[in-house]
């Protein structure tokens, strides 16, 4: 608390705020730009905009999917992943394939140009969290992992 006004720390009133939350926000805030910054300057190179290389690694990761469900793991309407797919199957790095259950819906699978791009894109990752963990044991790795499974599933 603050001894001059009563308030806590970064001038809350709320008698319920936890200063430890406010630590973890400041920190996830710092950690969301940072990532943001590499993400924006690693795609930059790659010629794609963040939300067509997001839609790549989902399909990478995923393998191909409906519309509709790629729709949901992006966050985005049906007219937006539209465009979206558009443009990707533009530059060769997908491909609509008819879904042979429903005429009406299709699978949006990666081309071999995408799996190229994903794999790419893929490996810079993999050099990020290799260099930002490099002094984390074995235990330390898996704990970490965990705590952010944990977090991603509570969002």
């Amino acid at each position: 608390m603050n001894a001059t006004n009563g308030d806590t720390p970064a001038g809350n009133s709320n008698p319920n705020h936890n200063p430890n939350s406010q630590s973890l926000s400041e920190v996830m805030v710092e950690l969301f730009e940072r990532l943001s910054s590499w993400e924006l300057s690693v795609v930059a190179e790659s010629g794609l905009s963040l939300p067509l290389m997001h839609a790549v690694e989902l399909l990478g990761i995923y393998g191909p999917m409906k519309m509709r469900d790629l729709c949901a793991r992006l966050g985005v309407t049906t007219g937006t992943l539209t465009v979206t797919v558009d443009k990707l199957e533009k530059a060769g790095l997908v491909a609509r394939v008819a879904n042979p259950e429903d005429r009406r819906s299709w699978f949006i699978e990666l081309t071999e140009a995408g799996k190229k791009t994903q794999a790419e894109h893929s490996a810079y990752h993999g050099r990020l969290v290799a260099e930002a963990t490099s002094g984390f044991s074995e235990e330390e790795l898996a704990r970490f992992a965990d705590f952010i499974r944990r977090f991603v599933e509570n969002m």
